[in-house]
């Protein structure tokens, strides 16, 4: 809201204070007949237009990223192995003659054969098309305060009390894995470099009632309109408007399973950096606490308005009115280590586009 004031001076100042129009205008006094000042309060609702957007997901496993696989199962290996692997046929034989369990990096007469991964595929993936987030229906109370300069153009800034919005979450994020193997100790001499490819599990956006996440949103406008018709003479007078609208969210809160989802995806990558790669395969926690954050980007957007105005008397009156404002915002999750490292960065851009009902009554002096 601090932003409010110099955004509605911004776009009233060239009616207030133009010269050549309003030169002997009294901006506050009038003769009592014409009401420079109107306020209304009333139910309002936004219904937001936006469709979901996929997630652009960027992590610290670079491309070509070298990790040992360390302590890893068989079962684990071979259950990934590129199935356009030429020589995929021979390697699950011969993995498979240890048996699933094995651990590749203590095998009985051979010691640590688990060998090296060189990781791709990580660095920079998006969540497939039609997943995302959307902003869901929102109702509050809403306040209009107007200043007419004349009795047809006035300076409205449009707000309410802040509601909480529930951001609803569409499909689900897997990330594309792909590694080269080479493997290591004896079992070099038996098996050649392997190709590993996975679609790894990061998250359902639609867990927990489909509900992602939640925010506060702060939306007020400041607007230009012009009103048909007549004081006194008219009763009903359509306007229409134009100006700009400011989004703020605070108050964010991301779904529980969301969370420890994020988490353990950043596990995974703390693992691949630290060498670990098997333990990534196998979602073992790594040496280090993971923190999530959550920020949505402010933004301004044009807003245009029809409405109108019914008087009850000089002073009182009722008021209706619908608004649309093309308006997006970016919302990015991190996952950073215990260290501050950023392991994981999702970025949506969450494309509002609210359509805005207003129904109140209003007062003029």
């Amino acid at each position: 809201m601090k932003n409010l004031l110099p955004l509605s001076l911004a776009v009233a100042a060239p009616l207030l204070f133009s010269q050549s129009a309003f030169a002997e205008f009294d901006y506050f006094k009038t003769d009592g007949s014409f009401k420079r000042f109107s306020v209304s309060a009333g139910w309002l609702h936004a219904a937001p237009q936006g469709e979901a957007n996929p997630l652009q997901n960027t992590t610290a496993a670079t491309d070509g990223l070298e990790a040992k696989n360390g302590s890893v199962k068989v079962g684990t290996v071979t259950g990934i192995i590129d199935p356009n692997e030429p020589q995929k046929d021979l390697i699950t034989g011969i993995l498979g003659a240890l048996g699933d369990d094995t651990d590749l990096s203590d095998v009985p007469l051979l010691g640590d054969v688990s060998g090296t991964s060189k990781i791709s595929g990580l660095q920079n993936f998006a969540s497939a098309a039609g997943s995302g987030l959307v902003a869901d229906d929102a109702d509050t109370v809403g306040l209009l305060f107007n200043y007419h300069i004349d009795d047809n153009w006035s300076v409205e800034l449009k707000a309410g009390v802040p509601p909480k919005v529930d951001i609803l979450g569409k499909g689900s994020v897997t990330a594309p894995l792909t590694g080269k193997v080479t493997p290591g100790g004896a079992a070099s001499a038996l098996l050649p470099e392997f190709t590993v490819k996975d679609d790894i599990y990061i998250t359902d956006l639609e867990q927990g009632d489909g509900v992602a996440s939640s925010a506060r949103a702060w939306l007020p406008a400041a607007e230009v309109h012009y009103q048909f018709g007549k004081s006194g003479v008219n009763k009903f007078r359509p306007y229409v408007g134009a100006g700009v609208i400011y989004a703020y969210f605070n108050d964010i809160e991301l779904n529980s399973g969301i969370r420890s989802d994020l988490e353990a995806a950043g596990h995974q990558i703390q693992n691949l950096k630290t060498d670990k790669a098997g333990a990534a395969l196998e979602n073992k926690l790594s040496n280090s606490g993971m923190n999530i954050d959550v920020e949505a980007d402010s933004a301004f957007a044009p807003i245009f308005t029809v409405g109108a105005t019914y008087d009850f008397n000089d002073r009182w009156f009722g008021v209706g009115s619908v608004s649309y404002a093309k308006l997006s915002s970016d919302t990015t999750i991190t996952v950073k280590n215990d260290s501050g490292e950023e392991l994981i960065r999702a970025v949506d851009t969450l494309d509002i586009d609210p359509v805005i009902s207003y129904l109140g009554v209003g007062y003029r002096f």
